[in-house]
């Protein structure tokens, strides 16, 4: 076989979103790639919809050569995928219907060169660039003998690299091996690019994903990827570039709850991913409500999917703790909608997301919860779209809060069921706490990059008004809810009104006797002053009676004049 030369550094596009991504481009152009895959993987659509792509995008006219279904059959059903395969029929595209019966016994000198010969010239009258032989196994396994076939496969790959055609060959896979018939194990060698396509049921859901086996002259993606066919084509599933670099913003989201706001610092940061962890009953979904009825009340326009719940049972029910989430939805800024989980494989749920995120242009977005993604394909298929719809709502800088059931109640022991919790910006826990028979529920912010969140962990109660998040009530080293804390607090309120009681009884006493002893001190000043009174009133009448004394004693003396050298013992000296 003649080698091509066209450099494989140039590629010709697939149009299949994700899977040009893995390829850096799309499928070598020029060369030859051999597509495998088990029934139904979707090796007929890819290839269709690579020539589509050519015919479309690209300017590049192709032919479709089938072996396995009848063409008319392939166009109808292409039809569904919004694409016009009649109109591209009459200058584009060419479609050969080389479908060989089953029940045909093919016999004596058969090969493939008549075939090639009425394509050949097609191709160019219509200067085709790409073609595909669809279904070249089945042609090959009517021929005669494994030496026969191998013949006809090395004849095509000839034919196909003296004309420079961009190839795609499909051919089916079964099982571990590449190849269900091992006689065609040499097809991916003799290709220089080899796609393979798989078609499982996980957990009973169907899952379809695409590896890239090996591509000559150029890197690739060698990772495993899901792929999903959807109402336009084939979709892959790919985290984007290698490099995180997401926009970030300073500014910050109410959480609808004040005291979870103080919590936090403000609330969530614009962009950023919050998961809300719990058991069931813990109200995660009326968290999830308080949010976006707040961010509606902020102008924000929200995205809310309800795994398993109806949308207007979620408006009922959260109506009896004060949210009218119906007005927000009515007036256009709430996008409420529900799935069932199962109904569909977990690619499918995230391309749906996607495209009702983009369609909305929803700048917040709810799912509730994302672990109910596990019932749709497993739960590795689950984590990798929960990873990859966080990156996709980081990327468009869309805030993103997640719920998320969890079998345990502690958040010590227990990770979220995804194990989303790693890459999440904030994640808090809500639990149960039980004693004396009672339920009641708690909130803790296990983590919140970027603020000094609370380390405490707060009762959350339910009302008819909301949400609130009772102060935290520790007694002995243990937080007490509910009941438990109300009988602690009443406990202690009694203690303290029999304590103001008795402080009461023993003022009153001690004011009596105060009383008391102000009366006795009262009544001894007033006998101390009657006292004084008393004294003073006998100091005064002892000086009168000296003087009275003193004055009959000057009068004697002077009758006594018999007594010339007597003077009044009060008189002063003689002048």
């Amino acid at each position: 076989m003649t080698a091509p030369s066209t450099p494989l550094a140039s590629k010709a596009s697939t149009g299949i979103q994700g899977f040009d991504e893995m390829t850096g481009g799309g499928l070598p152009r020029s060369r030859i790639t051999v597509v495998l895959g088990s029934a139904g993987a979707g090796k007929t659509v890819f290839a269709l919809q690579t020539l589509v792509c050519g015919a479309t995008g690209h300017h590049e006219p192709g032919i479709f050569v089938a072996f396995e279904e009848d063409t008319r059959r392939i166009m109808e059903n292409a039809h569904s995928f919004g694409w016009d395969l009649p109109a591209l029929e009459r200058d584009r595209l060419f479609f050969l219907d080389a479908y060989v019966s089953p029940t045909v016994t093919v016999a004596g000198d058969f090969d493939l060169e008549g075939v090639l010969a009425q394509v050949g010239e097609r191709a160019e009258a219509l200067g085709a660039t790409r073609i595909v032989f669809d279904g070249i196994d089945v042609l090959l396994s009517l021929l005669d003998g494994p030496v026969v076939r191998r013949r006809e496969v090395y004849r095509l790959y000839e034919w196909l690299a003296r004309r420079d055609f961009t190839a795609l060959l499909t051919v089916k896979a079964e099982g571990p091996t590449l190849l269900a018939d091992p006689e065609y194990q040499f097809l991916p060698f003799m290709a220089d690019a080899v796609v393979m396509l798989t078609h499982d049921m996980r957990e009973r859901v169907s899952v379809r994903s695409v590896r890239v086996v090996k591509y000559r002259g150029s890197r690739f993606s060698e990772n495993e990827y899901p792929l999903t066919i959807t109402s336009s084509g084939i979709e892959v599933a790919t985290y984007g570039r290698a490099e995180l670099r997401y926009p970030v913003s300073r500014e910050k989201l109410s959480t609808g709850v004040p005291r979870l706001d103080a919590m936090l610092g403000d609330g969530y940061f614009r962009g950023s991913s919050v998961l809300i962890t719990g058991v069931p009953g813990t109200a995660k979904t009326t968290l999830a409500g308080t949010f976006a009825d707040r961010c509606c009340r902020g102008g924000e326009r929200v995205m809310f999917l309800s795994f398993d719940e109806p949308a207007d049972q979620i408006v009922r029910n959260l109506s009896s703790v004060g949210l009218d989430l119906g007005r927000w939805v009515d007036e256009g800024r709430l996008d409420l909608w529900s799935l069932r989980s199962e109904a569909r494989s977990v690619e499918e749920h995230l391309i749906d997301i996607k495209r009702r995120i983009e369609k909305s242009g929803a700048t917040v977005v709810i799912v509730d919860p994302l672990s109910a993604l596990a019932k749709a394909g497993g739960e590795v298929a689950a984590v990798d779209a929960s990873l990859r719809l966080l990156d996709f709502a980081k990327s468009r800088g869309t805030t993103a809060l997640c719920t998320s059931l969890q079998s345990g109640n502690d958040p010590v022991t227990e990770t979220s069921s995804l194990d989303v919790s790693t890459i999440a910006d904030t994640w808090l826990h809500l639990a149960y706490r039980i004693r004396g028979g009672e339920r009641n529920r708690s909130l803790t912010v296990i983590k919140s990059r970027g603020m000094a969140h609370s380390n405490q962990v707060r009762e959350l109660v339910l009302s008819g008004e909301g949400i609130t998040l009772s102060d935290v009530y520790s007694a002995g080293g243990e937080v007490l809810m509910g009941t438990a804390r109300w009988e602690k607090e009443e406990e202690l309120r009694r203690e303290a009104e029999a304590a103001e009681r008795e402080t009461r009884r023993r003022r009153a006493e001690m004011e009596a006797s105060a009383a008391a002893v102000r009366a006795r001190m009262e009544q001894l000043v007033r006998e101390l002053d009657g006292l004084e009174t008393e004294r003073q009133a006998l100091a005064a009448e002892a000086e009168a009676q000296a003087r009275a004394r003193r004055q009959a004693m000057d009068t004697i003396g002077l009758l006594r004049r018999g007594d010339a050298d007597a003077a009044p013992a009060h008189a002063g000296a003689a002048p």
